[in-house]
């Protein structure tokens, strides 16, 4: 899993991820990393950046789009009707498979969003980032990044997933 400052990708050690499925949570913040030319001109995303930089690791993005203590609070065992979805989006369909699994092992059930590609559609800035998991009365804005409190969360189901996905607006679009 590489969870850190996007402008540290490169950072990420190739060699011990070699064939190995590399679960990228990260996000682009311009503030925080500098400005990435090919991000601020939308001509490729942050997970692929990343893929190019591993080549010979199998990269699926997910888990970026969920505040961290909701990530801890909304997970449930399968089969329980407030289980959640996490999208995730990746090139290689063995890879989402494993990805797959390991979130129904912590709790959540994938919606799968497509390539790498697509993992824009729930980067910051979008209707599937962060938003979809707050419960009535909070909301990202509300915590400034500062640890304010999140609240409790909200189910997310593959239905509200799929319109947030489905909402999603490039800048470059609008």
């Amino acid at each position: 899993m590489v969870t850190i400052p996007l402008h540290a990708y490169r950072s990420v050690p190739v060699e011990p991820l070699r064939g190995k499925v590399v679960i990228d949570t990260n996000n682009y913040y311009p503030e925080r990393d500098g400005h990435i030319p090919e991000l601020d001109t939308e001509t490729t995303t942050t997970s692929e950046l990343l893929q190019a930089h591993l080549p010979a690791s199998r990269i699926v993005k997910t888990m970026n789009n969920i505040f961290s203590v909701h990530l801890g609070r909304l997970a449930r065992p399968s089969g329980d009707p407030e289980r959640s979805v996490l999208a995730i989006a990746g090139d290689d369909a063995q890879a989402k498979q494993t990805v797959t699994a390991f979130l129904d092992s912590i709790g959540y059930d994938a919606l799968d969003a497509g390539p790498l590609a697509e993992g824009w559609r729930f980067q910051r800035d979008t209707a599937a980032y962060s938003e979809p998991y707050f419960s009535e009365g909070h909301s990202l804005a509300a915590t400034n990044g500062q640890g304010a409190d999140p609240g409790p969360g909200r189910p997310v189901t593959a239905e509200t997933m799929r319109a947030a996905l489905a909402a999603a607006k490039r800048y470059r679009d609008m």
